[in-house]
């Protein structure tokens, strides 16, 4: 019999939708799994068994009668805990919201119970999601389900480990610095960062200026590019955001291997330094690319200034955003957003001037390279999953990493682009561990990045390997 929480979110989607499985069924499936492997992985913090069969009674009530069904009916999902959602609670990871119950859902978190999304519950994060590493005072570590003394990243650590054991079809993430991808690839899922304005957020102080987006996370592409179809579209309530239907990211097209440009940086160009194990994978990317017919060099756009760019723009929204309740709850909130806080608040005018005006010449610069190669390989992570009782890894090749962000720099300094990018599985380390390729294309190329994504998960089977603790 097919195990229902490991079929691919497409073909859930359609068997809902044709009735040849309840909802009730569906998410009494899921409910099962979370009961068997949650207290191995910490992955879901809070859970709504009750109420989320209540609702998929409701939409078996809906699909008899016959009408037209979205695209989503009847699909349970988890929820990232920084996500509001009304009725249930949403901590941030963070004492001072440990009993937090929104009144309202995000604009996100709306969009996707149009689309038919039945809640199901919340997947851990970080502490105000600062950080790639899922652990906070108020449920602990989230485990790696390839390991589980290891770290499944973050900050939507919670959201990809619970996809790799089978507690959710589909998850939604947000990324900063590398919150979509970093986790994707410790844990052997899909993460996308779209564009930015790609997936409206509201409500958002920072709307204008932020550097972190909401994004979708599955375990392949087809089922990653069908939750970006709910997820983005232009809203009036978010002033960045694109004018393209979210229908239109429905599916990944095919596209002619021989046409592609591909660019391969397995250490940045250089410039950062990354563990042997991930340079061997993101190499045998670009061969594989290169097998089918592609055009493959070694090129790497000039990213110069863009760590200040991030970490000024980052610094300043974490002082706007966090410096209030920093000072309010000193003793409750942890040290790093002390950290960021302090930073942001030691910023000048001019700072900030200087970051805007770089960035917009990074973003030329970009632009520019994008005219020369359709997409660029590089990591998702400069590490392999580290051992979970760490912050950070403090070391890369002997490399010291002095905060707790220098070692997400394949990521963070590709968020300063205004690209969007995706993290697919690319193959494993010699102990076992997973690797993920992030590949980049052009500002606002999201359609043009999946379809490319999907030629390469076709042509590897690595999203296929499931955890040791399922079996393999």
């Amino acid at each position: 019999m097919t195990d229902i929480t490991f079929m691919p979110a497409v073909a859930l989607a359609n068997a809902l939708r044709r009735r040849d499985l309840s909802a009730r069924e569906v998410t009494l499936a899921f409910l099962e799994r979370i009961e068997q492997v949650n207290p191995d992985i910490n992955a879901v913090n809070t859970l709504v068994a009750e109420q989320a069969l209540e609702h998929a009674d409701a939409a078996d009530e809906v699909a008899a009668s016959g009408v037209e069904l979205p695209p989503l009916h009847g699909m349970p999902m988890l929820h990232k805990d920084t996500h509001a959602t009304a009725g249930i609670r949403t901590t941030s990871g963070s004492p001072l919201l440990r009993d937090n119950v929104p009144a309202e859902d995000d604009l996100v978190i709306a969009r996707l119970h149009a689309a038919g999304v039945i809640s199901v519950g919340k997947t851990n994060t970080p502490e105000f999601a600062a950080g790639s590493h899922t652990f906070n005072p108020v449920f602990g570590h989230t485990h790696n389900p390839y390991d589980v003394t290891r770290s499944a990243g973050g900050s939507s650590g919670g959201a990809a480990a619970a996809l790799a054991t089978g507690m959710t079809a589909l998850a939604d993430g947000s990324d900063m610095g590398g919150s979509l991808r970093n986790p994707a690839s410790f844990c052997n899922v899909v993460g996308m960062r779209p564009s930015p304005g790609r997936v409206p957020q509201a409500p958002d102080a920072f709307a204008q200026f932020t550097l972190a987006t909401s994004g979708p996370m599955a375990r392949s592409v087809d089922d990653t590019a069908l939750l970006l179809s709910v997820m983005a579209g232009p809203d009036l309530q978010a002033p960045t955001s694109l004018d393209t239907p979210g229908a239109n990211f429905r599916s990944a097209q095919p596209i002619e291997p021989t046409q592609l440009r591909v660019a391969v940086a397995a250490d940045f160009g250089g410039l950062l330094p990354v563990e042997p194990d991930v340079v061997a994978a993101i190499t045998a990317s670009g061969a594989l690319f290169e097998s089918l017919g592609a055009r493959v060099s070694a090129a790497m756009p000039d990213l110069r200034d863009a760590n200040d760019v991030f970490l000024t723009r980052r610094a300043w929204q974490f002082a706007a955003g966090f410096g209030p309740l920093v000072d309010a709850h000193p003793d409750q909130v942890k040290d790093t957003i002390h950290w960021n806080v302090a930073r942001g608040r030691a910023l000048s005018a001019d700072d900030l001037a200087r970051a805007v005006i770089a960035g917009g010449q990074l973003y030329r610069r970009v632009v520019e390279f994008f005219t020369e190669y359709d997409v660029l390989l590089v990591p998702a992570a400069q590490v392999l999953p580290f051992d979970g009782a760490l912050e950070y890894p403090m070391h890369i090749n002997e490399q010291p990493m002095h905060t707790y962000l220098e070692w997400m720099r394949a990521c963070s300094d590709i968020t300063a682009t205004g690209t969007p990018a995706i993290s697919v599985p690319a193959g494993f380390s010699t102990s076992g561990l997973p690797i993920g390729v992030q590949m980049v294309a052009a500002p606002r190329a999201d359609a043009y990045l999946l379809s490319i994504a999907k030629l390469f998960e076709s042509a590897t089977n690595h999203a296929q390997r499931r955890p040791p603790m399922l079996g393999g």
